[in-house]
C-alpha cells in the first residue's frame, strides 16, 4: 500500500468515520483508531479537542492540505464579507482538484490532485497543473484529449457511490465540467457531518 493510501485510511480510522464514503474504508470493518492503543475506551474530548478534530477532518477531506495552506485559506475566508464558515467551504470547493473530484473524473480527492499535477486537465482551454488553482463560476474544466481513455478516468465515471452535485455540470461523454456557482455548506455532499464553525472557533482562540 502506498504512503498516500495508508495515510488516507489512517485518517478515516483516527476520526472513526468514513470521511469520503468509500466502500473500501477500514472504518467499515474496524471502528477503532489505528495503532496498538486504538481499541482503548475513548475519553471525552475537550472543547479544544473537538475543534482540532473538526479542523483535521475538513483539512483531511480535501486531500490532507498542509497546515500552512489551510490556515491561509481560513484567513482569506475570515477577511471576506459574510459568514466565515460558509466562505471557508466555498473557497475549498473552488479548488481545481476538488472540482475534478466532484465531477467524477477520478475516484478520490488524492487522485484528483495527482491527476491535475500530471497535466491531464485544462481550465477554459488552458492546461493547469496546480491542484489549489481557484476556479470561478462559469469556468470549464476538461480532461485533455489524450487523457480521456485512461483507466482511472473510465472507472471513476462509472462509480455509483456518489453523485455529481448541482453546482457542477458534468458531461462524461465530453469529459468536461462547468463550475456553475460557489456552493453553500448545505449544497456540498459530504458523507459525514463537517463543522466549519468549529474550525473558525479553533483559529479564533
Amino acid at each position: 500500500m502506498s504512503k498516500r493510501e495508508s495515510s488516507k485510511y489512517k485518517l478515516d480510522r483516527r476520526m472513526g468515520e468514513n470521511i469520503w464514503g468509500r466502500p473500501k474504508s477500514p472504518v467499515n470493518r474496524r471502528e477503532y483508531g489505528p495503532g496498538q492503543h486504538g481499541q482503548r475506551r475513548k475519553s471525552k474530548l475537550s472543547d479544544f479537542g473537538v475543534q482540532l478534530r473538526a479542523k483535521q477532518k475538513l483539512k483531511g477531506y480535501y486531500g490532507d492540505i498542509s497546515e500552512k495552506q489551510f490556515r491561509k485559506i481560513y484567513d482569506e475566508a475570515n477577511r471576506m464579507k459574510g459568514d466565515t464558515p460558509e466562505n471557508l467551504i466555498g473557497l475549498l470547493e473552488q479548488r481545481l482538484d476538488a472540482i475534478v473530484y466532484r465531477a467524477k473524473f477520478v475516484a478520490t480527492i488524492f487522485a484528483a490532485r495527482q491527476f491535475v499535477n500530471h497535466g491531464h486537465v485544462t481550465v477554459n482551454g488552458k492546461r493547469v497543473n496546480i491542484g489549489s488553482y481557484r476556479c470561478k463560476p462559469g469556468d470549464v474544466i476538461e480532461v485533455r484529449e489524450k487523457s480521456k481513455q485512461l483507466a482511472i478516468v473510465m472507472e471513476a465515471t462509472q462509480l455509483a457511490e456518489r453523485d455529481v452535485p448541482e453546482y457542477v455540470e458534468a458531461d462524461h461523454n465530453k469529459m468536461a465540467a462547468t463550475f456553475v456557482r460557489i456552493p453553500n455548506l448545505s449544497d456540498v455532499p459530504y458523507p459525514v457531518v463537517m463543522e466549519p464553525n468549529l474550525v473558525v472557533e479553533f483559529y479564533s482562540r
